[in-house]
């Protein structure tokens, strides 16, 4: 393992696998890869049935907000995956894009139109491997998306007939120009296993001999001088080492990436200083503008019938859409129902019983509220001040109620009836504005989407340049969910695996 590299990947999650992969394809070109974790090695991992009963475990770093006053001052645990292939081996395994005009107002915020969608679409595509081609879907790429057919739970098909009745869209799938509408999910599986990000781009490629990957190795400290990064400081079992190379990339996610550079010195100055570290680099903005997607769990429904459990994942279909109303000219989507197979509550609640009841999750899909992280000490063992401030405006609260409102209006619809065995949660008496409220506060759960921690921007307050480069420092770039500006309508992953694909192919170019 080379001290010196020419790329030096920080992390091996969803967009450092893609890196790694993309980047090393040039045999002249050494490319080191470093990760806290290793391979996973426990089969739940790999079983969709088992999202998300395999978060806390060795593997998730389960970082903890602070108490949320929004959230009738729970406090939030946020998964993150410590393991090769990162959060792709804890999340929910959904692949949707986002709406056109979410990459419009990336466009607005950096000034670049190398972030709208079509601009975007051939690095969606390069990395996409469906079963039929079109315009809008790869086939050659590593991750296999699959869109369910006869896997679609008998529940998900009425509650797909449920929206149809109402007038919302059928769409073959989430991943098209138009996103208002209902759907099954597209789910990175294949042969009824969860695909990660190291399973499809990294583990085809470990044979290279100029790709080195680093595991159970914690990045301590970036050493900084001259406006360069001129060394890694790495913890490994077999003692501290200090790595270099001429480009260094940060793709340790939305949490641990402002969380290194604050312990290397960039940051805001006098919040560095109250947690013992020396400012060598002023950016005000880092570790701010932190939004994240939440769901509301959930509108509940006691089961007619016994349900058969989920062949896929239990969260079988989303329904994008706007508050405004059901029609797909009715605007951009900003609310998001979807149907789960089984009973998903916040702690607030007691958990109902597997097999009898099910859930329509409901939440926002553009958050207005905007939070902040930070370090508390200059050690990678200190933990984190993680303050999101879920709720914390009107419009994120009136958007919940909209929100909640359409679960129920599918929820009753004729389509549904022979499920409907009544609503356990919230419950039919609850109707008033603050009672819904005081509801959504117990029942809000993370959709575990934090973003914007690095946000690109074309302000010179921006903490990266819509190059992805940082502010500041020549050979340091960000590229992974940090650096989105304005998080998109769905999960995230999709736009994440695109941005490193794009950064790959504009360094290559």
């Amino acid at each position: 393992m080379p001290d010196h590299s020419d790329i030096l990947i920080l992390g091996a999650g969803s967009a450092g696998c893609i890196l790694a992969n993309r980047l090393s394809a040039d045999p002249a070109r050494q490319v080191t890869l470093v990760e806290a974790g290793d391979f996973p090695t426990d089969p739940d991992v790999f079983d969709p049935a088992m999202w998300p009963r395999i978060q806390r475990r060795s593997y998730d770093w389960d970082y903890r907000t602070q108490p949320q006053p929004g959230t009738a001052n729970r406090v939030h645990h946020w998964a993150r995956g410590r393991m090769v292939g990162g959060s792709s081996g804890l999340h929910a395994m959904f692949h949707v894009r986002g709406h056109v005009s979410d990459y419009d107002r990336w466009v607005a915020m950096t000034g670049d139109p190398g972030w709208s969608y079509d601009a975007l679409l051939p690095h969606f595509k390069a990395t996409e491997r469906y079963a039929e081609a079109s315009d809008l879907h790869g086939t050659e790429g590593e991750m296999p998306i699959l869109i369910p057919d006869t896997e679609t739970h008998p529940l998900v098909r009425d509650y797909i007939a449920g929206w149809q009745e109402l007038g919302l869209p059928r769409l073959a799938d989430h991943n098209g120009r138009e996103v208002i509408g209902t759907a099954p999910n597209s789910l990175m599986i294949r042969d009824g296993r969860r695909v990660t990000t190291a399973e499809a781009f990294l583990r085809p490629v470990l044979h290279r001999p100029n790709l080195h990957l680093l595991t159970s190795a914690e990045v301590h400290r970036l050493r900084i001088a001259r406006h360069r990064v001129t060394g890694v400081e790495i913890r490994t079992p077999d003692g501290a080492r200090v790595l270099s190379a001429g480009q260094v990339i940060l793709s340790l996610g939305s949490v641990a990436d402002p969380l290194l550079l604050m312990r290397s010195g960039v940051g805001d100055g006098q919040a560095l200083r109250a947690a013992g570290v020396e400012c060598v680099l002023e950016s005000p903005e880092l570790g701010r503008n932190l939004h994240d997607h939440m769901l509301g769990a959930g509108v509940v429904y006691r089961a007619r019938e016994p349900l058969a459990p989920s062949r896929l994942q239990h969260s079988e279909s989303l329904a994008y859409q706007s508050s405004r109303g059901l029609d797909v000219h009715a605007g951009a989507p900003d609310i998001v129902v979807g149907c789960v197979v089984a009973p998903s509550v916040s702690e607030c609640f007691p958990m109902p019983a597997a097999g009898e009841t099910y859930t329509l999750l409901f939440g926002v899909t553009h958050p207005t509220s905007r939070g902040e992280l930070t370090i508390t000490g200059p050690d990678l063992r200190d933990a984190p001040r993680i303050d999101p401030r879920y709720l914390s405006t009107e419009h994120d609260r009136s958007a919940f109620r909209a929100a909640l409102g359409r679960a129920r209006m599918v929820g009753e619809t004729s389509a549904l009836a022979r499920w409907n065995g009544g609503e356990v949660l919230p419950g039919p008496d609850l109707r008033r504005a603050d009672d819904l409220d005081a509801f959504i506060a117990r029942a809000a759960i993370t959709h575990h989407h934090p973003v914007a921690t690095c946000a690109m921007g074309a302000s010179e307050r921006a903490v990266t340049r819509p190059d992805l480069t940082l502010r500041g420092l020549d050979n340091l770039a960000v590229v992974d969910a940090s650096v989105i500006p304005a998080i998109p309508c769905g999960p995230i992953h999709a736009a994440v695996m695109a941005i490193a694909q794009k950064y790959a192919s504009d360094l290559d170019a």
